[in-house]
C-alpha cells in the first residue's frame, strides 16, 4: 500500500540493508565489461584497479556524504539542485535519466548474445541476427517494466536473483578456469611484461569504459523514499557491495584469459564463451547452459534495478511541479510511479530501434555504449562538484552527515580524483571504437543524439518552470 503524505501518495519503504546491498551488487556489476576488459589481455587487471581507485571509491564516498545530507527521494537530482540550483539539478537528472535509454538496449544486446548459448549450436547461428537482438530487448523491457509497476516488493526479488546471476556464474567460470590452468596451463601468459599497462589512445578509451562499468553506487539514492532509514542503510550497504564488485571483475577477467587468448574474446559473449570452452575441455560441456542462464537472469536483474532507480527521477521532478502532475502520482494499488516506469520502458524500446539504424549488431552496441557513458558521466561530474561545494560550506560539519575517516580533506581529495577521471572519460567516450567500420557515421550518431537529448532537456525545463510558476500562482 502506498503511504499518504497530505494529498501526495508516496511509495512504501521496503528496502533494508540486505536488499540494498544486493541492489548495489546488481547495478554495480555488469558482466559485459568483463568481456570488454579481457580483450586487453593481462593489462586489464591494472585498468580495473585504476578505475576502482579513480572512480568507484570516490563515487561511493560522494554518495555516502550527499545521501546523508539530502536523504529525500531523487538522488543526484536533489543533490545538485540543492548545491547549484534548479536548472543544474534538472539537467543532471535529465542527463542521467536519458543515459539509461541507450543503456537498456546495450545491456539487452549483451544479454541476447549470452542467451544464444541456451539453445546450443542451432541458436548460435543467430549471432548476427538483428531481429533476434531487437526482439529479445523489446520483450525483456516489457517484462521488467511490468514487474516494477507491480512494486519493489516484487522487483527486489528480481534484483536479488540478478545479483546472484552476476557473481555465481563468474565464480563457476573462475573455478573451471582454475582446473583448466592446473591441468592444461593458461593460454595467456601472466607476467610483468604482458601485464604492463599501455596508455595509447585505444587502451585509454577502454579505461574510461571500465570506469563507467563501476557506476551504480548512485542508483539506489533515487528511491531513498523507499529505503528504511536511508541515512544509516546506504553507508552500511555500499561497503558490503564493494567487497563483491571488484573481485568479480578481476577474477572474471583472469578466468576468461586463462582459457581464451585476448584476440578471440567476443565482447558480447566473453564470459559465457569462456565457460563453454572450459567446460568442454573438462568433459562437462553441459555446464555452459546454466552459466548462460545465470548470466541472462543477472542482466535482467541489472536492467530492472536501473529501471527502478531512474523512474524515480521524473517522479521526484514531478513532485517539484517541473513535469506534468501525472508523473508525481503513484499507482493506486501498487504504490509505484507507474507513468514514469512506462515512459522509461517505452523510450528504451525506441532506442532499441534507433541504435540499430544504419549499422550492425556490434556497431549498434558500440554507439549505444558511448552515448550511455557520455550522458551518465555529465551528472557524475556534477556529483563530484557538489561534494567540493558542500565541503566549502559551514554545514559540512553537521552531525547528521556521514563522513569518511579523515573528514573534509579526504572527501575533497577523493572528489577531485573522481572529477578528473570523469572529465577524461567524457572526452574519450566521444571517440568511436577502433574497429568501427563507419567512424564518421558513428561519431555523428553519438554527438548528434547526445545534443538532441540535452536540448530536449533544456526545453522541458523551460516548460516546467512556466508550469511550476503557474502552480504557485
Amino acid at each position: 500500500m502506498a503511504v499518504m503524505t497530505g494529498a501526495q501518495s508516496r511509495p512504501p519503504r521496503v528496502m533494508g540493508v540486505a536488499d540494498l546491498a544486493l541492489f548495489y551488487m546488481v547495478t554495480g556489476i555488469s558482466l559485459r565489461w568483463i568481456a570488454s576488459a579481457a580483450t586487453l589481455g593481462p593489462q586489464a587487471l591494472w585498468y580495473w584497479a585504476m578505475a576502482f581507485a579513480g572512480f568507484y571509491i570516490p563515487l561511493v564516498a560522494a554518495v555516502i556524504e550527499l545521501s546523508s545530507r539530502y536523504p529525500q527521494e531523487g538522488g543526484l537530482y536533489v543533490w545538485i539542485r540543492e548545491t547549484f540550483g534548479p536548472f543544474a539539478g534538472f539537467m543532471a537528472g535529465w542527463s542521467y535519466w536519458t543515459s539509461n535509454l541507450p543503456y537498456f538496449p546495450s545491456v539487452f544486446y549483451f544479454d541476447a548474445g549470452n542467451a544464444l548459448f541456451l539453445g546450443g549450436a542451432r541458436m548460435q547461428a543467430w549471432a548476427g541476427s538483428t531481429a533476434w537482438f531487437m526482439s529479445f530487448a523489446l520483450i525483456a523491457l516489457g517484462a521488467i517494466t511490468a514487474i516494477n509497476i507491480a512494486g519493489l516488493k516484487w522487483a527486489r526479488w528480481l534484483h536479488g536473483t540478478g545479483a546472484v546471476g552476476m557473481w555465481l556464474p563468474t565464480l563457476i567460470v573462475v573455478g573451471l578456469a582454475g582446473v583448466c590452468w592446473w591441468r592444461f596451463g593458461s593460454v595467456t601468459r601472466f607476467d610483468a611484461a604482458s601485464a604492463r599497462p599501455a596508455f595509447d589512445l585505444g587502451h585509454v578509451i577502454i579505461l574510461s569504459s571500465l570506469a563507467f562499468a563501476l557506476s551504480g553506487p548512485e542508483a539506489a539514492s533515487f528511491m531513498s523514499g523507499e529505503i528504511r532509514d536511508p541515512r544509516r542503510t546506504i553507508p552500511r550497504a555500499l561497503p558490503l557491495a564493494g567487497m563483491v564488485v571488484l573481485p568479480v571483475y578481476l577474477l572474471g577477467t583472469i578466468a576468461v584469459l586463462v582459457v581464451m587468448p585476448a584476440g578471440s574474446v567476443n565482447p558480447l559473449q566473453g564470459l559465457v564463451q569462456a565457460g563453454s570452452i572450459a567446460s568442454a575441455h573438462l568433459g562437462i560441456g553441459w555446464l555452459a547452459w546454466p552459466i548462460a542462464l545465470l548470466i541472462t537472469v543477472g542482466n535482467l536483474g541489472a536492467a530492472s534495478g536501473y529501471l527502478s532507480g531512474c523512474a524515480r527521477l521524473p517522479f521526484a521532478v514531478g513532485i517539484d511541479h517541473m513535469l506534468p502532475p501525472v508523473f508525481a502520482r503513484v499507482h493506486p494499488r501498487w504504490g509505484t510511479p507507474w507513468v514514469a516506469l512506462l515512459l522509461q520502458g517505452g523510450l528504451g524500446a525506441v532506442f532499441c530501434v534507433l541504435g540499430q539504424a544504419g549499422t550492425g549488431v556490434q556497431g549498434a552496441y558500440e554507439v549505444l555504449v558511448s552515448m550511455g557513458i557520455i550522458a551518465a558521466f555529465l551528472p557524475f561530474a556534477g556529483v563530484f562538484l557538489a561534494v567540493l561545494r558542500v565541503n566549502s560550506d559551514a554545514r559540512a560539519h553537521a552531525p547528521d552527515v556521514s563522513r569518511l575517516p579523515g573528514g573534509r580533506p579526504v572527501s575533497t581529495m577523493l572528489a577531485l580524483i573522481g572529477l578528473g577521471t570523469t572529465l577524461v572519460a567524457l572526452v574519450l567516450a566521444v571517440l568511436p571504437a577502433a574497429d568501427e567500420a563507419n567512424k564518421p557515421l558513428a561519431l555523428a550518431k553519438i554527438i548528434g543524439l547526445t545534443l538532441v537529448l540535452l536540448g530536449a532537456g533544456a526545453a522541458i525545463y523551460r516548460a516546467g518552470r512556466r508550469r511550476a510558476a503557474s502552480h504557485v500562482g
